[in-house]
């Protein structure tokens, strides 16, 4: 996996992935922080720069499930962002 902050550019396999800007923003904070959870609460802020409130949460799982379609390009990938129940999302190989 290649990732540039700069270029806002993530390459898997030698395939760019167009990734939103939420999504580049989320992994960028997860990426940059590997093994580190962050709870919904700390992407809000973040991310969106918002408080925290119940519909929020379901936005995040929606972008946290699209950024895993786009970023496992081959079924032997690892499931780099991970779930950690009830609390958040992390990186990790």
């Amino acid at each position: 996996m290649y990732f540039c902050l700069e270029q806002r550019l993530v390459i898997v396999r030698g395939q760019i992935i167009p990734l939103t800007v939420k999504e580049f923003e989320i992994f960028a904070l997860l990426l940059l922080n590997p093994k580190r959870v962050f709870t919904y609460e700390m992407l809000l802020d973040l991310v969106w720069h918002e408080d925290y409130t119940y519909y929020s949460r379901k936005a995040i799982n929606n972008h946290i499930s699209n950024l895993r379609k786009k970023i496992r390009v081959a079924p032997d990938l690892p499931d780099y962002v991970k779930s950690v129940y009830g609390v958040g999302y992390k990186f990790d190989i």
